[in-house]
């Protein structure tokens, strides 16, 4: 099976533009706001931020990227979704330095809530690209050491790496030394959130991921493996290249 160019596959711009709305959303609201959360008939409670309910999808995006299309188009998906959200970090600073009008009686707060959320975004940015690239690389690498098989056990363990990298990336570099950040809670956020992504991971993957996969596997007829792919993340080849099964 093969693909001569990207127009010929059906499902990756809904895919593309899935995961940058994810991506936006879940760094520049989710990331701001730690919340405090109950597990219901229990006592027991943890720390954690709003975007937990989100990002975790966009590592699941970045596994059907990966597995489906091959790590030169996840690899493309993910500068996409970097630009995409520095731009609108820019636009959200441009509209901050804007002068209010005096009769607008909430700039302090918008002011405050996203001057945090800048120094978050571009943490955020980091984390993102380091832990979608750690995800990506070795879900391709997996997929060639063990010729296809275990692909759930690849999908989670290359999620686990990522999410690892990320999380702790987004806590100490966009949380560090912030008086309302103590690093004991710095500590709980980054234990909760990280266990959290990875069973959501692990409990989504026979629900939903397996079936994804199967389908654009099948409809996109098309399953990639990287044997001679450069895995340099700032290779970007723009030109679309023919998709062969490996």
């Amino acid at each position: 099976m093969s693909r001569s160019n990207q127009t010929s596959f059906k499902y990756l711009d809904i895919i593309i533009v899935s995961f940058a709305v994810v991506l936006i959303i879940s760094n520049l609201v989710g990331a701001v706001k730690i919340i405090r959360l109950t597990i219901p008939f229990t006592d027991i409670s943890f720390s954690c931020s709003c975007g937990l309910f989100l990002f975790p999808i966009t590592y699941l995006v970045g596994d059907v990227l990966t597995e489906v299309y091959g790590y030169a188009k996840s690899r493309r998906v993910i500068w996409t979704g970097f630009v995409a959200l520095l731009l609108v970090n820019l636009v959200i600073q441009f509209f901050v330095a804007l002068p209010p009008d005096p009769n607008w009686g909430l700039n302090d707060e918008f002011n405050k809530i996203f001057a945090a959320g800048f120094r978050i975004s571009i943490a955020s940015m980091i984390a993102y690209y380091c832990g979608e690239f750690t995800n990506s690389y070795i879900i391709a690498k997996l997929k060639l050491l063990t010729k296809g098989k275990y692909q759930g056990l690849r999908i989670i363990a290359s999620t686990a790496a990522g999410e690892l990298v990320d999380t702790t990336l987004i806590l100490f570099i966009g949380f560090y030394g912030a008086e309302a950040y103590p690093m004991s809670l710095l500590m709980t956020a980054l234990y909760t959130n990280y266990i959290f992504k990875v069973l959501w991971e692990i409990i989504v993957y026979p629900i939903f991921t397996v079936h994804i996969l199967k389908f654009l596997k099948k409809e996109e007829q098309i399953d990639y493996y990287d044997h001679d792919t450069d895995f340099n993340p700032f290779h970007i080849d723009l030109k679309a290249k023919a998709f062969e099964e490996a």
